[in-house]
């Protein structure tokens, strides 16, 4: 791998926390068009469930704002990991914390874990092949989700 894959595939993990709170959940879906994504609790890749599935599941779960549009949080990703994994292929981690505000609710950390994810390069390109959420560290999701969080 040379700099320019490393920054490629920077760009795209930064750039799936700028969608999502941008509440873009149509362009989150699409970056994950070609990957099967794992979900905190899942037993299988989400994936199976049809094309799109994860713009359909963060509008299912997650709750916008009428006066932003977004769900007013800050995904904060940091300790990038990228090490190759074979001819255009690479794996990655790195942590991510969530922070929300609203207008009732003070600025705090609501959720936190580690991404781990699979990229491959297709015709030039670099694009996920594999997400899993693995979250660890909860705080008050109610001003989040538009359902409770858990397995079921």
């Amino acid at each position: 791998m040379e700099a320019q894959d490393y920054f490629a595939i920077q760009n795209l993990v930064y750039t799936y926390a700028a969608l999502i709170d941008r509440g873009d959940f149509d362009a989150v879906g699409a970056l994950f068009d070609h990957a099967d994504v794992w979900f905190p609790g899942g037993t299988e890749p989400a994936s199976k469930a049809g094309k799109n599935i994860r713009a359909r599941w963060m509008k299912e779960w997650t709750r916008r704002y009428p006066e932003t549009g977004n769900p007013r949080t800050r995904h904060v990703t940091t300790n990038l990991i990228i090490e190759p994994d074979g001819p255009d292929r690479a794996r990655g981690q790195c942590y991510v914390i969530v922070f929300q505000s609203t207008p009732t609710f003070t600025l705090q950390p609501i959720i936190g874990g580690t991404y781990l994810d699979r990229f491959e390069k297709v015709d030039g390109k670099w694009r996920f092949s594999e997400r899993r959420e693995v979250m660890d560290l909860f705080g008050d999701l109610s001003n989040h989700l538009l359902r409770p969080f858990g397995p079921g």
